[in-house]
């Protein structure tokens, strides 16, 4: 999957939030009153934006590392500290997947609605699972990658 679908859909997500919070400032200006769902919708935006933006940093190798060390290593140990943080943000995404699946699954079973719309919660917390399997996806690319830059 290109990135650039990551790149919008992320751009998408800060627009909206952007949107809905000037939205509420014009309108908490005019009225002394708020949107009651901004504060709900923008969380969630900023959790999706999040993890789209995190999908697309491993999918383009510009995840969240310290290289200062990791550059100054033989290749061999290059490749071995890359191995070993794919491997331990593979372990971290996977829980997400794993407890995110089980936390949206508790919130549909017993029916929880949001304070704000009274929506049901699991609409939310449903895309933590969901994009926490995209990110492993994009991890897997960049294990692939490495193997085969391990073979030259």
């Amino acid at each position: 999957m290109p990135v650039r679908i990551e790149q919008a859909i992320a751009a998408a997500a800060l627009a909206l939030i952007c949107i809905i919070s000037f939205a509420n400032v014009i309108v908490r200006y005019l009225t002394n009153a708020s949107f009651a769902f901004t504060e709900e919708i923008s969380i969630f935006l900023l959790v999706v934006m999040t993890f789209i933006g995190a999908s697309a940093a491993f999918a383009k190798g510009e995840h969240i590392r310290i290289s200062f060390f990791v550059d100054r290593l033989p290749r061999r140990l290059q490749l071995a500290a890359e191995a070993l943080s794919l491997l331990a943000s593979t372990a971290v995404f996977a829980l997400v997947l794993y407890y995110g699946a089980l936390f949206a699954f508790d919130q549909w079973q017993y029916h929880e609605t949001s304070p704000g719309l009274g929506w049901p919660q699991w609409i939310y917390s449903v895309w933590l699972p969901v994009l926490a399997g995209a990110i492993l996806l994009r991890l897997l690319g960049r294990a692939i990658s490495l193997a085969g830059r391990a073979r030259r």
